[in-house]
């Protein structure tokens, strides 16, 4: 399912790689900005995860009903806040001196995705409620499908097909909602049986302020984290582009090769989670642990197979995604450095699910800010600027902010699972 959700993204980035690299660039910038701005109320939406999954678990119809509802709302509030800053956008990336041939393809890949902002969170809370009452295939078939929208969309729009306008970045973008509305649709009609009898009748106590802080406060924390993590990846995108648009056209591309194995660990991370969660809930110590060991020994396996193809083929993986020269001899540059990383990716997101497991949600935050900015961020601008390694050196620094963040996180999970029951 994670994997899914990023495939639209490489699709994106391999049809616009095509055209050329100021193309490719804008959807880097455009792309970036989206989930830099959607990013917080995603981590909002969150919060029904443990709400709708403790009221599932009561069996409490009532608080599913009103949490739904409620989700609903905030789906359309934050979709609203949203709005603002895209519209801004060409303001924005000219204020932070992003490339000038770049920028206004940019800003109109972010004003398309005005449009996408309420299917977008409408179908994140599908999700979430479906997910916590353990019925996935509807998001799965959902997902499915709109990714053979996205490719025919991306088809038919950025190079012009079948009498259509050929509209590069921009036509990505429209791509890229017209599926997300497939997502809200689709989602809405597959998972009616479950999702339709909280919406039958409109609660009284809809917009309580006690409740509608609560659920603010369980997800802002989340929504934080969100922004911290996707901060520090989205800041050295910006740092790509005063490299200039070849330079942001191969970041992209390196990119999202690597955050597609990370949606492996990032799933792996997710059932951790519930595991662990489940036996910390039972009591059984040793369930937890091993549950923890094997998120870990399974998901070392998966990125290790990642590293070895990103380590031996870079440049037949940048030339996948582009026709550019100069962006695929970037990507095939950064493409072995994300393999050196894939490790300690992988370990930093799956001890993160561990100890959300355990309710340990805060620690985790500062070593997000001590190692992606405290670490990381200092060492790339000065192997990017400084040293004048370039491109290469600001992944570098990237590289080294997640082996700290790993490594912090890695000592956090084995204090925890050597404790006893009681320190969980």
């Amino acid at each position: 399912m994670q994997v899914g959700v990023l495939a639209q993204g490489l699709v994106d980035t391999a049809m616009v790689g095509r055209v050329d690299a100021t193309q490719l660039g804008a959807v880097t910038l455009g792309n970036l900005y989206f989930f830099g701005v959607s990013v917080f109320g995603m981590g909002l939406l969150m919060a029904l995860d443990p709400i709708v999954s403790q009221a599932f678990g009561a069996e409490d119809r009532d608080a599913m009903e009103v949490a739904v509802q409620r989700g609903f709302v905030l789906s359309f509030a934050v979709a609203v806040l949203a709005a603002v800053p895209l519209a801004l956008a060409e303001t924005f990336f000219t204020v932070l001196r992003q490339p000038e041939d770049v920028v206004p393809v940019a800003a109109a890949y972010a004003r398309v995705q005005i449009s996408a902002l309420l299917p977008f969170y409408a179908f994140l809370l599908l999700r979430q409620v479906l997910q916590a009452v353990g019925r996935v295939a509807p998001v799965v078939w959902t997902i499915a499908a709109a990714n053979v929208v996205n490719v025919a969309a991306n088809w038919i729009l950025v190079f012009g097909n079948l009498g259509a306008p050929a509209m590069g970045a921009v036509g990505s973008s429209w791509a890229t909602a017209i599926s997300r509305w497939c997502m809200w649709i689709g989602a809405l009609a597959l998972g009616w049986r479950v999702i339709g009898p909280f919406l039958r009748r409109l609660r009284s106590d809809l917009l309580a302020p006690a409740a509608l802080m609560r659920l603010l406060r369980l997800g802002s924390p989340i929504g934080l984290q969100l922004i911290l993590e996707f901060g520090a990846f989205g800041a050295i995108g910006l740092l790509m582009g005063w490299m200039g648009t070849v330079a942001m056209a191969g970041h992209q591309i390196a990119l999202n090769l690597a955050a597609f194995t990370f949606m492996i660990a990032l799933g792996i991370s997710q059932a951790a989670t519930v595991l662990v969660g489940r036996a910390v809930g039972n009591g059984d110590a040793g369930l937890a642990r091993r549950a923890a060991g094997s998120a870990l020994l399974c998901c070392l396996g998966a990125m290790a197979c990642s590293a070895l193809v990103f380590l031996l083929l870079p440049g037949p993986l940048a030339r996948a995604f582009t026709t550019d020269p100069g962006a695929a001899a970037v990507a095939a540059l950064l493409i072995p450095v994300a393999g050196v990383f894939q490790l300690c990716d992988g370990v930093q997101v799956v001890c993160t699910g561990v100890l959300r497991g355990v309710a340990d949600t805060l620690r985790p935050m500062a070593y997000h800010v001590l190692g992606f900015w405290l670490v990381g961020m200092p060492v790339s601008l000065w192997l990017g600027f400084g040293a004048g390694v370039g491109p290469e050196g600001l992944w570098w620094g990237l590289a080294v902010g997640l082996v700290a963040v790993a490594a912090l996180l890695l000592a956090r999970v084995w204090r925890h699972l050597q404790g006893e029951l009681g320190r969980f």
